[in-house]
């Protein structure tokens, strides 16, 4: 051993590289051995939850329906953690009946009780997992507690409860919600609060009409996205107050909401959001005046294929093809605009619907026109373009009557 140290003494500045390369020899050891060890420990701990989850699967109805009792896997942490994972997943397919077997069963096990105390009295990342597994489970008595991870210091805390609060999808959960962002205003990012929103206000949209009078700014537009989401026909008049909102987005969502409104009350409405300053509003209101299917959106559409946004006209072209309506007299009322861009948007349209060749057939067979304004619509479906070989003026004049708005 002397020797040794004496030979290295002797090396003089070598002895660092020397002593160097052993301690990174011996570390590299001791990184592989740890390496090995970790993989041994972790082969082995998920081939016993395997065989435990196999085991609990074999037995799924006896241990839902209590017949195992419940002491036998509530003492042991490895076998909770695991009869809880399974359960929650399981909510995910479950239909109805499925879903409330299983809700009594975690309340009857007391798990949902121990994941609400371990929501309001554990802090981080497990936390975060007690309020997603909590808002999994869809129990009411659980949204008091998710309702207070909202309130937490640290957002990824307040996003987890959000998310929680997002997965029971009822009405109480968005009362919660907003109930939240009115007092603290836009303290997460806008997305998803507005999908929990759209997901817990879809059964009840009335609940969000308090909040978006007194609501201002970013929040404001977020609430005005999810109006236009969830409403339905119940909120009736309730939606043509947004329709003159001073806030871009409030009357896009209120245009979007019209198309579940009854005709006769959204038509004058959208009529008016058709002609919008903003593009993405008039954008909206042609898309509702397309899925109103009513004949007295005919002009509003027309009038949406000379719009200047090429977006606006590719809808109000879908919306026009989509109503059941005379196609000929349509294709005359799109001619008679003598737009040029409106025409291929339309000619778009039909071609997407599979519908050209039906207004084809229709032009050469029907009797409501004259035989030179048939040639030219005929021309015009054909060559796609306005500029086709026209035929005498005076025959011209008569012809053009007969589809000129």
């Amino acid at each position: 051993m002397g020797s040794t140290f004496e030979t290295i003494r002797r090396l003089g500045p070598a002895a660092f590289v020397l002593k160097a390369i052993i301690a990174a020899i011996v570390a590299d050891a001791l990184l592989l051995g740890f390496i090995l060890l970790r993989r041994a420990y972790r082969a082995r701990f998920f081939a016993k939850r395997d065989a435990r989850v196999f085991e609990f699967r074999r037995n799924w109805e006896a241990l839902i329906s209590g017949e195992i009792p419940y002491e036998t896997w509530r003492k042991k942490p490895f076998d909770l953690r695991i009869v809880e994972t399974i359960v929650l997943d399981a909510f995910e397919a479950a239909g109805r009946e499925e879903s409330a077997r299983l809700l009594n069963f975690l309340r009857t096990s007391g798990l949902i009780d121990r994941l609400i105390f371990d929501a309001q009295r554990l802090q981080g990342w497990r936390r975060r997992r007690a309020l997603v597994s909590l808002g999994r489970t869809r129990a009411l008595e659980g949204i008091s507690a998710l309702a207070e991870g909202l309130r937490d210091r640290d957002a990824e805390t307040r996003l987890a409860a959000l998310r929680g609060l997002a997965r029971t999808a009822c009405p109480e959960a968005a009362e919660e919600i907003l109930l939240w962002v009115g007092e603290t205003g836009l303290t997460v990012p806008p997305l998803p609060l507005q999908s929990a929103l759209i997901q817990c206000c879809a059964e009840r949209p009335q609940v969000l009409l308090p909040y978006l009078h007194h609501a201002e700014g970013p929040l404001r537009e977020v609430l005005g996205r999810v109006l236009g989401e969830v409403a339905t026909p119940s909120l009736g008049m309730d939606l043509l107050e947004f329709a003159v909102d001073n806030l871009d987005e409030l009357r896009a969502a209120a245009a979007r909401a019209l198309s579940h409104v009854q005709p006769g009350l959204a038509l004058d409405a959208l009529s008016e959001l058709a002609r919008d300053p903003i593009w993405f509003v008039r954008l909206r209101a042609v898309v509702s005046l397309g899925r109103l299917n009513h004949q007295g959106a005919v002009p509003l559409l027309l009038h949406g294929l000379t719009d200047s946004n090429r977006l606006v006209r590719l809808r109000a072209a879908e919306g026009l093809v989509g109503i059941r309506s005379e196609m000929v007299s349509t294709f005359e009322e799109v001619v008679a605009t003598r737009d040029l861009y409106g025409l291929h948007a339309y000619l778009t349209a039909l071609e997407n619907a599979g519908l050209r060749r039906k207004l084809e057939t229709e032009l050469e067979t029907t009797d409501s026109i004259n035989e030179n304004g048939r040639k030219l619509l005929l021309a015009v479906l054909k060559t796609g373009t306005l500029a086709v070989e026209q035929p005498e003026p005076s025959e011209l004049a008569s012809a053009e009557t007969s589809f000129r708005s």
